[in-house]
């Protein structure tokens, strides 16, 4: 191999992106990126598994929706660091994440796309804009375009390559990185991969149905008839069966049988069994990788009134938190210095909002009602049911309005006096 060659192939694998194509190109069969291809794609239901395929799978798509559109969902609000937690509302960072993070997409879209490609790929990137020391936009980048390296100085280099080939290097200070768990606190693991096997059998099943429905034998019974029927009295039965069951609005009907003939009902098989039973065992495989309940995956559960509320805080609580406290860290990672005093947050009361008996019972207690401590002020539980603001002189004071009002009657009472 002359000198031209082994520069052309100093780089053993790269990604090639096209309209409507995205492939991998390897340094022959010895290549470790094309082993690493190969171990990652089968499954051992002898399914090949990619990302795009993955989402083919019902249990997938839907844990991946769930958790991608609650965080979506979700506002992130800039707070200065302080035990005040003031929104800085005028702040050009909080107007970033909040409500334009860049040009063609809402915060809404934006969100929801970086946590599909960190659910699909386990890492997620956008690139940070800048206008001198200002964030002025991120831009996501798919993750099978962008590669990430540690360097001799132990920073980090991220290299995009565009569909037209072109390669821009980026420092770690330009990049938000979304990773999931991650082996060398690098580049973070897919969970598609990590459910390889899980979904490699969900999709053989599947297949198996398939085939079972295109070639297997369907019919719900039998009609058993004493001797064999001439061509004539074949074709008769045949045509009346079809005349009296054929057809949506035949189905449930009765049929005449003649010449001592009867009907006999098959019932379902153990090998039928075993595949229903075999495809729900799987949707609860494939959704333990993602921690989400069976409620949400609309299975047909008794789980109902507040057996489905606890399921819903249990959800945000093991399930969505540490992926909100990701997002926090990370944007504040990249968008903010120490110096800085502020901190990204999720307002996760957006999801708990119950019925209007249980908001009524929660806030009263949260002003101090039944004689606890209060913990809310008017003003802060107006703006949590997105009200305005009240201008009552009290309603920033962390003190029971009914003591208030029994507090105003008296000093009302002592200046008539």
């Amino acid at each position: 191999m002359g000198k031209k060659d082994k520069k052309a192939r100093k780089h053993t694998s790269r990604s090639i992106r096209g309209e409507g194509l995205r492939a991998q190109v390897f340094d022959g069969v010895d290549d470790p990126a094309f082993k690493e291809f190969i171990r990652n794609s089968l499954s051992g239901g002898g399914a090949r598994i990619g990302e795009n395929k993955a989402l083919m799978n019902s249990a997938l798509n839907r844990c991946v929706n769930v958790i991608s559109e609650c965080i979506a969902y979700l506002p992130i609000r800039l707070l200065t660091d302080t035990d005040e937690k003031e929104v800085l509302k005028d702040d050009p960072l909080h107007r970033l994440i909040k409500r334009k993070p860049n040009d063609w997409q809402t915060a809404y879209e934006f969100k929801r796309q970086m946590q599909v490609h960190l659910l699909e790929y386990g890492n997620a990137y956008a690139r940070v804009i800048r206008s001198g020391r200002r964030v002025v936009s991120l831009v996501p980048m798919h993750p099978t375009q962008v590669a990430v390296e540690q360097l001799d100085d132990w920073s980090l280099r991220y290299t995009y390559t565009g569909t037209n080939g072109k390669q821009t290097q980026m420092g770690a200070d330009e990049v938000f990185h979304l990773r999931d768990y991650s082996e060398d606190g690098i580049k973070g693991v897919s969970r598609v991969k990590l459910a390889r096997e899980a979904l490699g059998i969900a999709f053989s099943a599947e297949k198996a149905t398939r085939r079972t429905f295109a070639h297997g034998v369907m019919a719900s019974g039998a009609v058993e008839v004493p001797k064999a029927l001439t061509d004539e009295g074949f074709s008769r039965l045949r045509e009346s069966l079809s005349a009296a069951n054929g057809g949506v609005e035949n189905a449930g009907g009765v049929i005449l049988l003649e010449d001592g003939a009867k009907a006999a009902k098959w019932s379902s098989t153990a090998v039928d069994a075993q595949l229903l039973e075999n495809r729900a065992h799987q949707i609860e495989e494939v959704a333990r990788f993602f921690g989400v309940p069976r409620p949400l995956l609309m299975l047909d559960d008794t789980s109902w009134g507040s057996g489905i509320n606890e399921l819903g805080i249990f959800f945000i609580k093991f399930g969505l938190n540490p992926w909100l406290t990701l997002w926090e860290q990370a944007l504040e990672r990249v968008l903010l210095s120490d110096d800085d005093g502020k901190i990204f947050k999720f307002n996760i009361g957006a999801l708990l909002h119950g019925s209007l008996k249980d908001q009524a019972e929660y806030f009263s207690r949260a002003l101090g009602a039944g004689g606890t401590q209060p913990w809310m002020t008017q003003n802060e539980v107006r703006r949590t049911c997105d009200l305005p603001c009240s201008k009552d002189k009290d309603a920033d004071s962390l003190k029971n309005p009914m003591t208030l009002k029994k507090m105003d009657r008296k000093r009302q009472t002592d200046e008539l006096d």
